[in-house]
C-alpha cells in the first residue's frame, strides 16, 4: 500500500507501506534495499537517505509461540541507512524479549534509534487510531483510479530491477549472482550494457566491472558517476587484450592508469611501451638463456613435474616485463624442454 502526503513545505511524499510479513531484520533490510533500487529505476527519488530523500520507519512486534494474534507493536521513526535499520530492529528485538520474558506488557509507542547509544529511545506514545490527529483536507478531492489508468501506467513502467536481473541471465548467458550485483544499481547495468555492444563479450566485462572497477569504487568511496573509464574505453581496453596486443595482467595496469588518470588504453599502451611480445624468435632466445641457467628446474621437469613450467614461464615474463605472450613463451619452453 502507498499514498502521497505533502510536507509542510509543500513537498509531495511517498509512503509505501508494506504487509507484516517480514520475519528477520536481515529481511527487512534486503526487502529495503529492492525497493530503493526500485525508486532509483523508477527515477522518482535519488535515494540519498543520508540527505532525508528517503527514510525508513520499521513496525516491530513479537508474540509468543503459538499465539494467533500478532503482539503489541513499536515504531522505529525515521532511521536513514540499512545498517541502522538492521542495529535498531535487533536491538528492539531483544529489548521487547526482555521485556515479555519479565511478563511485563509491550506498550504501542513510536521509538527512535539513537545511533550513539546504540539503542532505541522513547520518543512518544500511540494508543488509538486517534492519537494520530488525523484530519481531511477540504483542498485534496477524491481521486478514482479505474484499472485502465493502472494498466497504462504499468504499460509505461521502464524495466526494473527483477526483469532486468532475468534478461541478464538469458540474454547474456551471466550467472545468477553477476547479473544481481550489476542490476543492483542502474548506472552500472547501463555501463554494463553500453560496454557489451562495443565488446560482444558479457562475461569478461562482468568480470572486469565487478572485480577492477567495482574496487577502485569501493577505494575512493564514491559512485559510478565519478568514474573516468567510459563503457566505450574499458570496451577498447578487452579489445586489446583479446587481438593480444597486451596481456591480462598488463590490461589490469593500464586500467588503473585509465582510472588515474582518464586517458585512452591505446594511448598508455603507446606511452609506455607494454605492447605484447608475440616475436617467437625474440622469446626463444630469451627462453634458452633461462634453460641454461637453471639445470635443476629442467632436470625437475624431465623427471615429470610439469608444474615447474610455470617456473620457467615467470623468469620469462619477469625478464620481459609482463610483456611476452604467456601461451606463446609456453609453446616455446615445451618445444625447447622436450629436446633437453
Amino acid at each position: 500500500m502507498s499514498f502521497v502526503d505533502f510536507n509542510r513545505t509543500g513537498v509531495p511524499l511517498i509512503e509505501i507501506v508494506s504487509e507484516p510479513d517480514l520475519r528477520t531484520p536481515e529481511e527487512a533490510v534486503e526487502y529495503f534495499k529492492g525497493l530503493r533500487n526500485i525508486l532509483l529505476y523508477l527515477e522518482i527519488c535519488d535515494g540519498n537517505m543520508e540527505e532525508g530523500s528517503l527514510r525508513c520507519d520499521a513496525n516491530i512486534s513479537l508474540r509468543p509461540v503459538g499465539q494467533p494474534g500478532f503482539g503489541t507493536k513499536a515504531e522505529l521513526k525515521n532511521m536513514n541507512s540499512f545498517r541502522f535499520v538492521k542495529q535498531a530492529l535487533e536491538y528492539e528485538i531483544k529489548r521487547q524479549r526482555a521485556l515479555l520474558d519479565a511478563g511485563k506488557e509491550i506498550v504501542q509507542e513510536t521509538r527512535l534509534w539513537d545511533a550513539a547509544q546504540g539503542q532505541t529511545i522513547s520518543m512518544r506514545g500511540k494508543e488509538e487510531a486517534h492519537d494520530y490527529r488525523y484530519f481531511p483536507d477540504p483542498d485534496l478531492v477524491p481521486i478514482k483510479i479505474d484499472n485502465q489508468w493502472l494498466e497504462s501506467i504499468r504499460a509505461g513502467l521502464p524495466e526494473l530491477p527483477a526483469a532486468r536481473s532475468r534478461r541478464f541471465q538469458s540474454q547474456y548467458d551471466l550467472p545468477e549472482y553477476d547479473a544481481e550485483v550489476l542490476t543492483g544499481d542502474k548506472a552500472l547495468a547501463d555501463y554494463f550494457e553500453a560496454c557489451v555492444q562495443a565488446f560482444p563479450q558479457p562475461k569478461q566485462v562482468s568480470n572486469w566491472i565487478m572485480v577492477e572497477l567495482l574496487r577502485e569504487l569501493k577505494k575512493e568511496d564514491t559512485g559510478l558517476a565519478a568514474c573516468r573509464i567510459t563503457p566505450e574505453a574499458l570496451a577498447r581496453l578487452l579489445a586489446l587484450v583479446e587481438k593480444g596486443t597486451i596481456s591480462a595482467s598488463l590490461a589490469k595496469k593500464v586500467f588503473e592508469e585509465m582510472w588515474a588518470s582518464g586517458k585512452e588504453p591505446e594511448a598508455i599502451v603507446k606511452e609506455k611501451g607494454l605492447e605484447q611480445i608475440s616475436d617467437a624468435g625474440a622469446l626463444e632466445s630469451v627462453a634458452q638463456e633461462i634453460i641454461a641457467a637453471h639445470p635443476k628446474e629442467v632436470a625437475d621437469y624431465q623427471a615429470g613435474k610439469t608444474k615447474v613450467m610455470g617456473f620457467f614461464v615467470g623468469q620469462l615474463m619477469r625478464q620481459t616485463k609482463g610483456q611476452a605472450n604467456p601461451q606463446l613463451a609456453n609453446e616455446i619452453f615445451q618445444r625447447l624442454l622436450g629436446k633437453v
